[in-house]
């Protein structure tokens, strides 16, 4: 086995950087740390993980046989907050529920279609 930190990089091809970064930067805090033509690196608060967003990779917003990723709530009564930010930030609620009582989590699609999972747990 070799020791990591996890799970820390996502890439994603979307249609448009600017958009997608401030849909990001809107719900989930991310800040770029570096830009180059077509691409933004950002890195979510507080961490060290890296979303790159890149308008010049092939296939925007299709999966490609990645079902959804997820963000983590650090409260169960942020969800109500980070739907409203979705919509507000262009995205769309695909559906909700509770894992259990206190469970709370949605999925929700970003402007390119990718599916994200918001939960708390």
């Amino acid at each position: 086995m070799v020791n990591t930190f996890g799970l820390t990089h996502l890439a994603m091809a979307v249609q448009d950087v600017e958009r997608t970064y401030s849909f990001y930067s809107s719900v989930f805090g991310l800040a770029a740390y570096f830009r180059e033509q077509g691409r933004i690196h950002a890195k979510t608060p507080g961490q060290q993980d890296v979303i790159t967003f890149d308008q010049t990779a092939p296939f925007p917003g299709q999966m490609r046989g990645i079902k959804h990723f997820g963000f983590r709530l650090q409260a169960p009564e942020d969800i109500e907050v980070a739907l409203v930010e979705v919509v507000n930030a262009g995205g769309r609620v695909l559906r909700r529920g509770d894992f259990g009582p206190g469970f709370p989590y949605a999925y929700v699609a970003d402007p390119d279609g990718y599916e994200v999972e918001i939960w708390f747990e």
